[in-house]
């Protein structure tokens, strides 16, 4: 399991839970299967841009600071998918990607990042990402920007 990798489960758990303490975010992630120390998290929380934010009486949670963290959050999601998709394909009007074992959920954060016309959405298992586009066409479009975002790697 990469930094990345980690910090986008990270990310996805203060999303769905509210996770107010480092050592709730532990035990999240252990349950996720990610055996993690304290110390690990708390540099991730730190690295990521994770603060604290109140949300009425007595409630606290994590979220991801709205600053240059987030610029810096999708910079890593962009490099994690030109790293870890391994081939991007179009049938109809799905868009099957295939990425390295573990990755898709990862990947699948991003598409829905990237806000991609005519793309209705996504559904992530290990290493594969089914894509529906609204089209044939906007699926063709989608596949070529993707394909173009995946090699722009070092460029």
């Amino acid at each position: 399991m990469g930094r990345l990798q980690r910090q986008n489960k990270i990310l996805e758990i203060i999303k769905k839970f509210p996770i107010s303490t480092q050592q709730e975010l532990v035990d999240k992630l252990k349950e996720e299967g990610y055996n993690l120390t304290q110390a690990t998290v708390s540099r991730d929380i730190n690295e990521m841009g994770l603060i604290k934010k109140s949300f009425g009486k007595d409630k606290i949670k994590y979220v991801l600071m709205e600053t240059r963290a987030e610029k810096s959050f999708s910079e890593k999601h962009a490099e994690l998918f030109m790293e870890c998709v391994v081939s991007i394909i179009s049938s109809l009007n799905l868009i099957v990607v295939k990425t390295m074992v573990g990755s898709a959920n990862s990947v699948a954060a991003f598409l829905d990042e990237l806000n991609l016309d005519g793309l209705l959405g996504s559904v992530a298992g290990d290493d594969t990402i089914i894509a529906v586009a609204q089209s044939v066409e906007e699926a063709a479009k989608i596949t070529t920007e993707l394909n173009r975002i995946k090699n722009s790697k070092g460029k």
